[in-house]
């Protein structure tokens, strides 16, 4: 069970503080607890049963940050090759978010980019279903590495390249 304070990552919303739990208020008379969140990047209150189906995880160490971005250029891209039906495209892509993994979102992120890579390369336009996911994507992955790593979410993919560039190579 999460205590106020604490940081998690609650679904699709991101990195969320807790800030409350226990019974609503504005439920007199019920027992079941919930967690009161309030995500980082957003306005919005979120009351989340404590036994909620909705995946809730502790956010990212400094380290474990760190770790994910050293690791990033051995993370592979899906094979997607064949998959041009938009409906399983987006279902896959979906999964990613479900699995509410920062590893799941990196390699959705890898595979939007080689596949909007391969559309610019026949001289087409990258899809408007890989751009809605690949914002999304970036949306939560950057917001857990601005919060993990005490930087400004604008600064992570610079932040990203900068380490992957000061790796020694292997």
């Amino acid at each position: 069970m999460y205590q106020i304070g604490d940081m998690v990552v609650y679904g699709g919303s991101g990195v969320c503080q807790v800030t409350a739990v226990g019974p609503l208020a504005c439920q007199p008379g019920s027992r079941r607890p919930y967690y009161t969140l309030r995500p980082l990047h957003g306005t919005e209150i979120i009351y989340a049963p404590v036994d909620c189906k909705v995946s809730i995880r502790p956010m990212l160490t400094a380290e474990e940050a760190e770790l994910l971005i050293r690791q990033l250029p051995a993370v592979p891209a899906e094979n997607l090759e064949g998959s041009s039906n938009v409906q399983l495209l987006s279902r896959r892509y979906q999964d990613a978010f479900r699995s509410n993994s920062c590893l799941d979102l990196i390699k959705l992120l890898k595979t939007i980019h080689q596949k909007d890579s391969a559309a610019r390369r026949e001289g087409k336009r990258p899809g408007k279903v890989e751009e809605h996911f690949r914002k999304r994507a970036e949306e939560l992955l950057y917001g857990e590495f601005s919060a993990a790593l005490h930087i400004p979410m604008d600064e992570v993919p610079s932040y990203i390249h900068r380490r992957l560039n000061s790796q020694s190579p292997t």
